[in-house]
């Protein structure tokens, strides 16, 4: 089963899926921690990865402008890396304690 939003996708084939993982008010918003995403074989950008994030959950639009997000453990520079399938992305919004 495919998570909401992926009906959007562009009509390529999807190579498997990314782990995204959702922490704090990230995870809140979506309902879960972790969502296994589609991707095309050739991978895809950050930038339209998160894009359909949103478009399947509104209310992570806020909260993603706020965000560090880290691929495989690094934090992205770039929104245009790509994302292919296997890989992890981590969405971190800001948060405290101690």
């Amino acid at each position: 089963m495919t998570e909401p939003g992926s009906a959007t996708r562009r009509a390529t084939a999807a190579a498997g899926h990314a782990r995204l993982l959702l922490f704090s008010t990230a995870r809140t918003a979506v309902g879960k921690g972790a969502l296994d995403w589609p991707v095309p074989a050739q991978g895809t950008p950050v930038r339209e990865l998160l894009d359909e994030l949103t478009r399947a959950h509104p209310a992570l639009n806020a909260i993603l402008a706020h965000s560090r997000i880290f691929h495989d453990g690094v934090p992205v520079f770039r929104l245009d890396e790509r994302v292919r399938a296997g890989d992890e992305l981590a969405v971190h919004p800001p948060y405290g304690g101690g």
